[in-house]
């Protein structure tokens, strides 16, 4: 039976407690408490801790595994690198230094450290070139997961997820209503990002390397808003162009270099592992929603 803490219990986090907790020591930390009753509401053991406070984080466990799956909250550059650069180079310390340390670390991240490739397939040997503040942050935690847990003998693996859809994040206004600018959608279902951790702790593999969690489908947002639409059965949403969008005077720097940044993920890596998909595809990953919402 392999110990986990789980960093960042969050929306990915509880959700790979849940798939955990049968067959492994699971503990879930959070700083409030509410994510602490969040945590204990799925069944969880729960831990209150700050991850940016050692003396905090002397409080968790001793764990074979740590799963650094922390947010920011959406906030901006500075708020993530107080949680991505410091607070995981602070748990690595904190844990690393244990008289019975982790022997792994698996950071979650995201492909937006890609940056730019004008709708080109990319992969884990595709260089990485963020084009925000925040990406940029999230790619010097990718260096410090594996490069700095390595100093403390400790394996780091780096899960570069998609974006993250499923219960309570389908969105569906987003494209129902519109309009919708052009570009193409890279996803992964909660389930399924939750689940490659799952998988890659149970089998043992991916240590001190970076493995692409994204879904067999990446689709143009123009052709899934109409799938979207035609499967809810209403009206299909207004389409605009980059070009378009980008004549809007109300963007932010960062909401223009999202916009301009394109690319499909490619999930090899993962099928070569021999990882099975829940839901491979937006099809089957959005048929709960679509269901819900054509149900009233």
């Amino acid at each position: 039976m392999t110990r986990v803490a789980i960093l960042g219990c969050g929306y990915v986090g509880l959700e790979l407690g849940r798939q955990l907790a049968p067959d492994h020591d699971v503990v879930g930390v959070r700083r409030s408490e509410a994510g602490v009753e969040r945590i204990e509401r799925a069944g969880l053991d729960a831990a209150r801790a700050d991850i940016t406070d050692p003396d905090d984080l002397a409080r968790v466990p001793d764990v074979d595994c740590v799963v650094f799956a922390a947010s920011s909250g959406g906030r901006d550059a500075e708020a993530a690198r107080e949680i991505y650069v410091d607070g995981l180079r602070t748990a690595i310390e904190a844990f690393g230094t244990r008289e019975q340390p982790p022997d792994r670390l698996i950071y979650t991240s995201s492909t937006g450290v890609y940056g730019d490739h004008d709708g080109a397939w990319v992969d884990e040997e595709t260089p990485i070139e963020p084009t925000t503040e925040k990406t940029d942050v999230l790619a010097e935690a990718e260096r410090i997961a594996r490069e700095e847990a390595s100093d403390h003998g400790i394996a780091g693996t780096v899960a570069r997820f998609a974006g993250l859809y499923g219960p309570d994040r389908y969105r569906l206004d987003r494209y129902l209503d519109g309009p919708v600018t052009a570009g193409y959608l890279n996803m992964i279902h909660r389930d399924d990002a939750a689940g490659t951790i799952r998988f890659l702790l149970e089998i043992d593999t991916a240590r001190d390397d970076t493995v692409l969690v994204a879904d067999d489908e990446p689709v143009s947002k123009h052709t899934f808003a109409d799938w979207l639409a035609d499967e809810c059965d209403v009206p299909r949403p207004e389409k605009r162009t980059k070009d378009e969008r980008l004549e809007d005077g109300d963007l932010s720097a960062a909401a223009r270099r999202r916009i301009e940044t394109s690319k499909r993920c490619a999930n090899d890596k993962l099928h070569d592992l021999d990882y099975e998909f829940t839901y491979p595809t937006y099809r089957e990953g959005y048929r709960a929603a679509i269901d819900a919402y054509r149900s009233g």
